[in-house]
């Protein structure tokens, strides 16, 4: 049998740089009838690795509203896939599908690969991938929530917050992936994120194990909170508040977060209210960061899947 010769390629014909995105590839259907979108290409920066996101949809006739999780990890570490220790993925995301709502997992620049917004310029990225190609993926464009944690419940508060019209507004939305487009969205979970950066400055960072490990806020800002005042301010979504017409928020902390103090919460709440906002603030008795110490897990998660799907609503 006689092998075909390659096909030659012009290198005129190459694009480059590469496609801000890629378009999603069909999924592959679970026994459970899920419906699996992994590892699609949201954003594309050269000289950085391609942001990626994964997409579950629940079984059924859709569109279904879809929750875009944004993982913690200090900015500095952290991943797509893995919730924190602990709340197991299995209890996170089965909660999520069996409401009927579709689970987006999203990957974010780290602080150590750039400097904020580029944090939130991801997030914004994803949102708009999502709602580009929504009728592809089986989710509603119209509703659209954020769950985050930790460093991830801080960018879901700036997703909820930062439009166009806030402050520095063009500068947060960022034009990565698809570069134009709305998002807003109907709902925001926030646990134990930073909202100010600035009296956070007030509450050093414990020392964390290893010698190397950089402080996760001037890794953040690439600068000190004394040397970069405004840029901590611009990176706090207590600064975004004022005149935003926030969605509903449900905040969820610890009481005795060691590394957020449960006060960062209480500020962002008040400053919701202050704006008119819907925002429920839920404390956690006796826990440490990640809800470490609380005897609840699950409950902690349903609370959360019943506020979003109270806000985004059931299937089409």
């Amino acid at each position: 049998m006689t092998q075909s010769p390659p096909a030659e390629i012009d290198i005129a014909d190459m694009t480059w740089p590469p496609p801000p995105y890629r378009s999603p590839v069909p999924p592959v259907t679970g026994a459970d009838g899920v419906r699996r979108f992994d590892g699609i290409t949201y954003a594309t920066t050269p000289g950085y690795r391609p942001r990626l996101l994964d997409v579950q949809v629940p079984a059924g006739e859709g569109p279904f509203p879809a929750v875009v999780w944004i993982h913690g990890g200090g900015w500095l570490d952290g991943d797509r896939r893995y919730p924190p220790p602990t709340v197991p993925a299995e209890l996170l995301h089965g909660a999520v599908l069996a409401a009927g709502l579709a689970l987006v997992s999203i990957d974010y620049r780290h602080s150590l690969e750039a400097p904020f917004p580029a944090q939130l310029h991801d997030v914004k990225a994803a949102i708009r991938y999502v709602r580009a190609f929504a009728g592809d993926l089986g989710v509603d464009p119209d509703r659209i929530g954020v769950w985050g944690e930790s460093a991830g419940g801080h960018l879901a508060a700036l997703a909820g917050l930062v439009g166009p019209d806030s402050p520095r507004g063009a500068a947060l939305e960022g034009t990565q992936g698809v570069g134009s487009g709305e998002t807003g969205v109907r709902a925001v979970v926030d646990w134990y994120g930073v909202s100010d950066l600035v009296t956070l400055a007030e509450h050093p960072m414990p020392a964390m194990p290893g010698t190397d490990f950089p402080d996760p806020y001037e890794a953040l800002l690439g600068a000190t909170v004394v040397e970069r005042p405004d840029l901590a301010r611009a990176a706090s979504p207590v600064a975004y508040a004022a005149g935003s017409n926030p969605p509903p928020f449900l905040l969820v902390h610890g009481t005795h977060d060691g590394l957020v103090p449960y006060s960062q919460s209480e500020d962002l709440a008040a400053a919701l209210r202050s704006a008119g906002g819907e925002v429920t603030l839920q404390p956690v008795e006796g826990a440490d960061h990640i809800f470490l110490g609380s005897g609840d897990i699950p409950a902690i998660v349903a609370g959360g899947v019943a506020f979003l799907a109270l806000h985004l609503g059931p299937a089409a």
